[in-house]
């Protein structure tokens, strides 16, 4: 049976650990770096799949808490899997769940087999461990599964950092047991590791070197991106890549502004996702070449031209900054709508420029030149 998943590195920028990458499922090629759309409950909110995909979107993430809690991993199989339950033809990453039992459910208890927890639903009860989180993204059609990992809130104490991060290599190692313990025909989904360790170098570079070491298809950076500061993010980012092998591919989780998807793809991450871009559009925030603006705002009332007239998206290229403007004051849907697409569209605008300057080694000119003119929210 041929691997659920392959990749290729297709090139590295002389300047910066920038790379070029081109990852296959069996769902379609991903031509990495790539930013991928989060669809939490199956669905990318507001949007149909056609919409995802125009915004140069190729591949996509659902969650695996928030689908086993509703409507359950029974009723997504009869389905036909996720693929055909959702409309989306492309590849599918699902997360273990791991993030949300800590952020999202209640009365969470963690021990070593496990994780227990009441749903934030119905306050039903639920335990998810390695094993079990395996089952479920295989069980869903997953292209790429996610191990289960212990996530510490921070600020931490190193000690509870150091237990977290060793408790998510043991879990590594059980989840990849179940993994070879599948039937070839169910080994559908790649699985990828995910390494873990706060804001301590050396627990980052340890937890990623134990990765490397592990029979995973790819490797994920989990706990950044959670309040620290960008230059602490990057230093991270900095231990950690170097450790990671570099014929497979990286994924940064849960990170989507602008501004962090440049500095990660300079670190040599190759995949990206977040809520951001489609969160920020539905409270009326939009990306442009300068920075985020609030559409809702009045300079924008009698501003009868695209909110970016370089963007290429079907919002900018059909409908006015007044119109936008008026859709939000009005608390219309269709506001949300073509918000989300003009974000994810910048983002994937700016995603494909990465790809055409690592080709053409002109990377670190692109990088700066985004810098120049952008300027996130507070600086």
């Amino acid at each position: 049976m041929a691997r659920p998943l392959t990749f290729e590195l297709l090139g590295v920028d002389l300047t910066t650990w920038a790379r070029r990458g081109r990852m296959a499922t069996r769902h379609g090629v991903v031509e990495t770096p790539a930013f991928m759309p989060v669809g939490t409950q199956a669905t990318v909110k507001t949007l149909h799949p056609d919409e995802v995909s125009g915004t140069g979107a190729q591949i996509v993430l659902a969650n695996t808490y928030h689908l086993m809690l509703r409507p359950g991993v029974d009723l997504i199989e009869r389905a036909g899997g996720l693929h055909r339950f959702m409309g989306w033809p492309g590849p599918i990453l699902t997360d273990s769940g791991g993030f949300q039992v800590f952020s999202l459910a209640r009365q969470t208890k963690v021990t070593e087999e496990g994780v227990i927890f009441r749903s934030h639903i119905d306050g039903s009860r639920h335990a998810l461990t390695p094993e079990r989180a395996v089952d479920l993204q295989v069980r869903f059609g997953s292209d790429i599964a996610m191990v289960l990992d212990h996530f510490v809130g921070l600020p931490a104490e190193r000690a509870a950092v150091a237990a977290s991060t060793a408790r998510t290599a043991r879990w590594l190692d059980r989840a990849v047991a179940a993994y070879r313990a599948l039937e070839g025909a169910e080994r559908v989904s790649a699985l990828f590791g995910i390494c873990q360790g706060g804001m301590e170098a050396d627990l980052r570079k340890e937890s990623a070197a134990r990765i490397a070491g592990s029979d995973v298809a790819g490797c994920a950076i989990g706990g950044l991106s959670v309040g620290e500061s960008k230059p602490v993010m990057a230093a991270m980012l900095e231990a950690t890549t170097p450790e990671l092998p570099p014929d497979k591919p990286r994924y940064l989780m849960g990170v989507g502004s602008p501004e962090d998807l440049w500095e990660g793809v300079a670190r040599g991450v190759d995949l990206f996702d977040c809520v951001l871009p489609t969160r920020l559009a539905r409270n009326g925030a939009l990306f442009t070449p300068t920075g985020r603006v609030d559409i809702r705002s009045g300079r924008f009332r009698d501003l009868h031209e695209p909110v970016d007239p370089s963007c290429d998206c079907t919002t900018c290229g059909t409908f006015t900054a007044a119109y936008l403007h008026h859709l939000f004051r009005a608390r219309e849907v269709l506001g949300l709508r073509l918000a989300s697409i003009h974000n994810l569209r910048f983002l994937g605008r700016h995603i494909e420029i990465m790809r055409s300057a690592i080709e053409g080694g002109t990377f670190a000119t692109a990088r700066a030149l985004f810098h120049a003119t952008y300027r996130p929210i507070g600086g």
